[in-house]
């Protein structure tokens, strides 16, 4: 279900993706540069003529070009003597926001010709080359730089490489210099509203009569006596005057209290599918719909419901109801991946556990047959369902047929989407029924 790059790993991963070609794994493994290779090839070839041709002077010229790359590769084994600070990074960001790192390279003897590599994943920009020519003993060279990430996940910042050769450019030697570190980069989110919060429920128009008051808010409740702990500012005063006698001059203070709606409880069913969703890597669907799951989820939390998040394998995390459980929630949610599950079988499993007092809002790109029955289920049941069908170039019709059918309220995003705007026109005309 979740995927993600520990910091080792992705240091192993960033040292293999530095070069693919044939020269690169030789230099990982000999630290012969190309250069190098070249010289060796040509002494192999020298050395075969001079036994051809018995020529003493050629065998004079293999033996020196082998004393020539062997005494490079001693030149180039010496021990880099720096330390090396990088800036605290955040652990987590949001898709799109700015990241400003800078590095730290603190010379303790004399520094010549070395080149410092921060590795960075493609969905975060490209690594950062800094050549450092010459570096005296005890001076620090400073360097800063951004990226932004593109795309949501768990990726490493690192490692911090430092490369240098030979003075005969014949082999190299790599260092790391600083570990990895993990970033986890959030999806972006957008206000949107999926349910009406009034009396006038959506369709079905038959819902189940289960309204608690809440403090503040939403639809008027009614009245009721002042307690220790109200906010004053909720007193009806010209409701409490009614109650004054004037004979005692003693009264009722009354405070207002509004209508939280059909229920404080919400599940959120995000289709990981990988049979529907579009192709590509990353999916557009999926994105989208990873967009919208967090959306409603962290306003909802905004509004201090309870929500449950599944997908088609599980449920993601226990029920969370504070903003600061949406930050695990994001986290979760940074690290989906798309499966082999169905979407039927997490509506499935949501019918079998769910209570009659549950809004759910299920984010899919296609809806088959099976999971049209099931959640004809839930909406027989009452249960305040809204349908979230996430299109592109190549939407089935005919799911789009089968969800109109359900009878429930569809929100029809896309990649483009303002989430905000759909929403609110879907949700206030379901109001207005």
């Amino acid at each position: 279900m979740a995927s993600g790059v520990t910091p080792a790993r992705g240091a192993a991963r960033a040292l293999a993706a530095r070069g693919s070609g044939i020269s690169r794994v030789i230099e990982r493994r000999t630290g012969l540069t190309t250069t190098g290779i070249y010289v060796l090839l040509l002494a192999a070839a020298v050395f075969v003529v001079a036994r051809l041709l018995g020529n003493q002077a050629l065998f004079m010229l293999t033996y020196g070009a082998l004393v020539v790359v062997g005494l490079a590769y001693v030149l180039a084994r010496r021990k880099l003597s720096v330390e090396t600070r990088r800036s605290q990074l955040p652990s987590r960001v949001r898709q799109g926001q700015v990241v400003t790192v800078q590095l730290g390279l603190l010379a303790r003897r004399k520094v010549n010709t070395v080149v410092l590599e921060e590795v960075l994943d493609d969905h975060l920009g490209a690594s950062v080359r800094l050549p450092v020519a010459v570096l005296p003993s005890g001076e620090e060279v400073t360097h800063e730089y951004s990226f932004t990430p593109r795309l949501r996940g768990v990726y490493t910042v690192g490692p911090l490489i430092a490369s240098w050769s030979d003075p005969f450019g014949l082999t190299r030697k790599t260092e790391i210099l600083s570990p990895a570190t993990e970033l986890i980069v959030h999806p972006r989110t957008e206000s949107a509203q999926d349910r009406v919060l009034s009396r006038e429920w959506e369709d079905p128009p038959v819902r189940p009569p289960i309204t608690k008051p809440w403090p503040s808010g939403y639809e008027f409740y009614g009245l009721r006596d002042y307690v220790s702990g109200d906010d004053p500012r909720r007193i009806v005063w010209r409701a409490t005057a009614r109650t004054l006698d004037l004979d005692t001059g003693q009264g009722r203070y009354l405070v207002r209290e509004s209508e939280q709606g059909i229920t404080d409880r919400v599940s959120i069913l995000l289709d990981t599918g990988k049979a529907h969703h579009s192709p590509g890597e990353p999916s557009e669907t999926f994105e989208t719909a990873i967009r919208v799951a967090a959306s409603l989820a962290t306003r909802h939390l905004k509004d201090g419901f309870t929500v449950t998040t599944h997908v088609n394998s599980a449920q993601v995390l226990r029920p969370m109801r504070s903003q600061r459980d949406g930050i695990r929630l994001l986290d979760e949610l940074a690290k989906l991946a798309l499966e082999t599950g169905r979407l039927n079988e997490a509506v499935e499993r949501i019918l079998r556990n769910t209570r009659r007092d549950t809004h759910i809002a299920v984010i899919t790109p296609h809806l088959d047959q099976a999971a049209t029955g099931r959640l004809k289920l839930l909406i027989d049941r009452g249960v305040s369902v809204v349908l979230v069908m996430v299109v592109w170039e190549h939407t089935d019709p005919i799911a789009l047929h089968r969800a109109g059918q359900l009878g429930c309220n569809i929100v029809e995003v896309s990649a483009s989407t303002s989430l905000q705007a759909v929403f609110r026109t879907v949700i206030s005309q379901a109001g207005r029924r």
